[in-house]
């Protein structure tokens, strides 16, 4: 049996927060570990398998709190291979263990073990490089199935493989039998249908946007068409027997029904404009990998929002000017919860959810129908202007507080970093969440790599251009000869051939500018390369390109975007 505590490695290793991953990458197949009979030959083998076994490695990095076997089980593989020991070994029969003799490991005092399809794995030297944290010894002693169900990322070849280095034993014929037909149904299945031209980025969870030429095809995107971003199974909820918890105020806990939303408190409507924080992170991935979903350029969407104030609500729990003396924060917890109960949450500023001006809705309503589950029936929280990740769908519960949320997406997602810092030195503590987005344009028509007709003599550019906090797009620049030379779009904000929307007052500019170019075709070009870049009312201008705001995790991508196309003859 492989035991994994004779690797001395592991005693060098630190809090999780604070890893150095600083082994020499060698993810050569077992085969060559076993077979080699040359230590040189072998790291010869592991750096040229380095390039094309980082891609996968990143791909199967854990999102959110889930508990998946990533680095610290790839820094053990690096430890075990570079100290000449295999890292598996062929076993004809393995002891055979009982569930209740299982159970009993489950601290590391005793020892973690788990089970996954019958085989009995000791995990203990990996509690400590758990990205997740102390969350994984909730499996202790138990079946890992729960939680790799809920967090799907772990179905992936390599990922078994390094598991199976784990293996201490076999499930009881008995217990298997017990597990088997105890086993929960997969948390996915009661998920609502989704439109079939959606490009799915993760199917469990269930993120997808649409096609960049539909996207800008309507000033209000329709439901269906708009991003999904999801972090967990969506939740059934039982909009008559819904209850909106509301915390932390002097009347004590306020409880509200969907209907006490609705009666209550006057309805308000908003125009407004959510991204994801990962929204163009492929534009990043061609620069340097980066541990996200493959977003393209339609994680955003511009809808009509319909609900409640939250600063109505906050004012009929009790908010008045001694709680303004020391409330901070307004924290939000989904209905959406993981395998420990753990809800998804995340916090904005009070000042932002008291404002008159701030247009903090929870809503019931998208686009004049109840919202759809995917996008958080029966009640969301909008917060115009702010990342998508603060706008919490399947509301719960809502809690004023000195302290900022403690959630995983508060605390360790959803934050900026320097080029320059890698997952070896980041120090989430060292920078702010994200709230307010930066100045955002792309182009969605003609696409990376079209070919565009020469007889046409000219060609018609559109896109869409955004800025967060409330700052309006004023001007966006076209250029179709990669860079040389500009001219400006036209920006509308509403459909074509029907009358623009109100301009918005000053810093309530929460929606959306779509905007289009007709120009000439370049002459003699047979290839252009069309560039665009919105400039806000606050005169910021998108970045000209990426590596200068590159991140390890691809947020706040939002340099000048380009595509180019060829131009044929006919």
């Amino acid at each position: 049996m492989l035991l994994l505590r004779h690797c001395q490695s592991l005693t060098r290793l630190g809090a999780v927060g604070t890893l150095r991953y600083q082994a020499t990458p060698c993810f050569a197949s077992r085969a060559v570990r076993l077979c080699s009979s040359s230590r040189e030959d072998q790291k010869s083998y592991q750096r040229a398998n380095w390039s094309a076994n980082w891609k996968r490695i990143v791909a199967g990095v854990l999102t959110g709190t889930g508990a998946v076997l990533t680095y610290g089980l790839l820094y053990q593989e690096v430890e075990q291979a570079d100290a000449g020991l295999p890292t598996t070994e062929k076993r004809s029969s393995l002891p055979v263990f009982s569930h209740d003799e299982i159970s009993k490991h489950r601290s590391l005092e005793d020892g973690v073990w788990v089970t996954y399809k019958g085989g009995v794995y000791d995990i203990t030297e990996f509690v400590p490089m758990h990205p997740g944290g102390n969350k994984i010894l909730l499996a202790a002693g138990g079946a890992l199935e729960p939680f790799w169900a809920l967090y799907a990322v772990h179905d992936q070849e390599y990922v078994l493989e390094i598991l199976s280095q784990y293996k201490v034993g076999e499930l009881s014929v008995e217990d298997l039998k017990k597990q088997h037909n105890a086993k929960a149904s997969d948390p996915y299945s009661s998920d609502p249908e989704r439109h079939p031209v959606l490009r799915v980025n993760s199917k469990k969870p269930f993120n997808a946007e649409p096609p960049p030429e539909i996207l800008t095809e309507n000033y209000i995107t329709p439901h269906v068409l708009f991003f999904k971003r999801n972090h967990l199974p969506v939740p059934r909820v039982d909009p008559v027997s819904y209850r909106l918890q509301v915390e932390g105020l002097p009347k004590g806990a306020l409880t509200l029904s969907l209907k006490d939303l609705k009666t209550r408190f006057p309805k308000h409507t908003v125009t407004a404009t959510l991204q994801c924080a990962g929204n163009r992170r492929s534009d990043m991935n061609k620069v340097k990998q980066v541990k996200g979903l493959n977003w393209g350029i339609s994680a955003i969407g511009n809808a009509k929002w319909s609900g409640a104030r939250l600063r109505d609500v906050l004012l009929a729990a009790g908010f008045g000017p001694e709680v303004a003396k020391w409330a901070r924060h307004v924290h939000f917890e989904g209905l959406d919860k993981d395998v420990t109960g753990s809800a998804y949450g995340t916090s904005i500023p009070i000042n932002k959810a008291m404002n008159e001006d701030g247009d903090v809705l929870l809503a019931y309503e998208m686009n004049g129908e109840d919202i759809p589950a995917d996008h958080g029936f029966p009640v969301r929280v909008v917060v115009p202007g702010v990342v998508g990740a603060r706008n919490v769908k399947w509301l719960g519960r809502i809690v004023v507080s000195t302290e900022e949320s403690s959630s995983h997406w508060q605390q360790l997602d959803y934050k900026g970093f320097s080029p320059g810092t890698d997952w070896s030195k980041v120090d989430h503590a060292s920078s702010p969440a994200i709230q307010e987005l930066p100045v955002q344009s792309a182009i969605t028509v003609p696409a990376d790599g079209a070919e565009i007709d020469r007889s046409d003599e000219t060609l018609t550019v559109k896109g869409y251009a955004w800025s967060g906090g409330g700052r309006e797009v004023v001007r966006v620049d076209v250029s179709l000869d990669g860079g040389k030379t500009w001219q400006v779009a036209q920006l509308r904000s509403g459909d074509k051939g029907q009358p623009d929307e109100p301009s918005p007052p000053p810093g309530r500019a929460w929606a959306w500018k779509l905007w289009e170019l007709t120009a000439p075709l370049p002459p003699d070009a047979d290839e252009l390369e069309i560039i665009c870049k919105a400039v806000d009312n606050s005169y910021n201008v998108q970045p000209d390109s990426i590596p200068p705001i590159w991140n390890l995790r691809g947020l706040l991508s939002n340099a000048w975007h380009r595509v180019r196309v060829k131009v044929t003859e006919d």
